[in-house]
């Protein structure tokens, strides 16, 4: 079988980007990698996902191009090969948020408000019919993971907690989520307008979820810390806009709570298994944001649940992750 190497050199040959300089970019928690081809002023991005590692790159396009349809900053399709699990992009730009914000914190404020509009404005697309729908069993089954990885102790009482928070507050999936939208994944494009100045990054597993999932992924970050006036602003921003009915600061706290449950399940299971140990730093913040959130009255049964199964993070958890 050919080296991934001599199949990229196969895909791009013929093709004006052939010879273009590779550079690597920073990786994302999957087994995907990506390249920046660049000559002179002109760039591209290449998407590496081999199939035998599980991804799938068609998922990938269909969104961006249901994104793009409605005038949304996703990346064009510049070339596909599905069965070698290649994609080539156009490039959005070098600056993400989290990137941004570390020159011009100043600014986080119009970044996270422009974000929230995206967000608002995902509420009127209708979500494609086949994606996976966060129900509320579904959504209890996502956090089943932070058993056999991070608390080694039975979850039964726990996911049915989260599935009765979830019925209870957040019960209707019926917005297009893309479900991993954070500071590192939206390109900030200060020079655009609109719905342009926000770039958008890994929706490939975007599925169908209550109102406030993504808000949810974006103010409560596992990667940095977003100001907490910036963080209150947004949510009543959210509020007063967004279709979702019911108090929607309780239902923002559950569908917080829920994602991050199964996020320290993911990232002990990339440190464990996946050999990743830099996802470890990741987790006190996590567990923070999940404590935080559990103070909505509520939102009390999930919080014992939580408090009953789940340890704190504190250095001997994390050392025994490791050992």
């Amino acid at each position: 079988m050919p080296d991934r190497a001599t199949i990229i050199a196969d895909f791009l040959a013929g093709g004006p980007w052939q010879d273009w300089a590779q550079t690597p970019l920073a990786g994302d928690a999957s087994a995907r990698r990506y390249l920046r081809l660049s000559s002179g002023p002109e760039t591209a991005i290449l998407m590496d996902a081999p199939p035998e590692n599980g991804e799938d790159t068609r998922s990938f396009v269909d969104i961006a191009n249901l994104l793009c349809q409605h005038g949304f900053a996703a990346p064009d399709i510049l070339g596909h090969a599905p069965k070698n699990g290649l994609l080539l992009l156009s490039d959005l730009g070098i600056n993400d948020f989290a990137q941004w914000l570390q020159d011009m914190p100043s600014d986080e404020m119009i970044l996270y408000r422009s974000a929230a509009d995206i967000l608002l404005r995902l509420e009127e697309v209708t979500p494609p019919a086949h994606l996976k729908k966060m129900t509320p069993a579904v959504g209890a089954e996502m956090v089943a993971i932070i058993g056999p990885y991070y608390s080694h102790a039975p979850t039964d009482d726990l996911c049915a907690q989260v599935h009765h928070a979830l019925a209870e507050f957040a019960p209707d999936p019926d917005t297009l989520a893309l479900r991993d939208f954070h500071a590192e994944n939206l390109i900030w494009r200060a020079n655009l307008t609109g719905h342009d100045k926000v770039g958008l990054l890994d929706f490939q597993d975007a599925f169908i979820a209550p109102a406030g999932y993504d808000l949810a992924s974006l103010l409560r970050d596992a990667r940095r810390d977003v100001s907490p006036s910036v963080a209150t602003e947004m949510i009543q921003y959210f509020t007063d806009s967004t279709r979702a009915k019911g108090q929607f600061q309780t239902t923002f706290a559950c569908l917080a709570v829920q994602r991050n449950l199964r996020i320290l399940g993911v990232f002990a299971r990339l440190v464990t298994e996946m050999g990743k140990p830099r996802y470890l730093d990741f987790m006190p913040r996590v567990w923070g944001h999940i404590l935080q959130d559990l103070q909505d009255p509520a939102l009390a049964n999930l919080q014992q649940a939580v408090l009953d199964t789940v340890p704190a993070p504190t250095p001997e958890k994390l050392a025994r992750l490791v050992a």
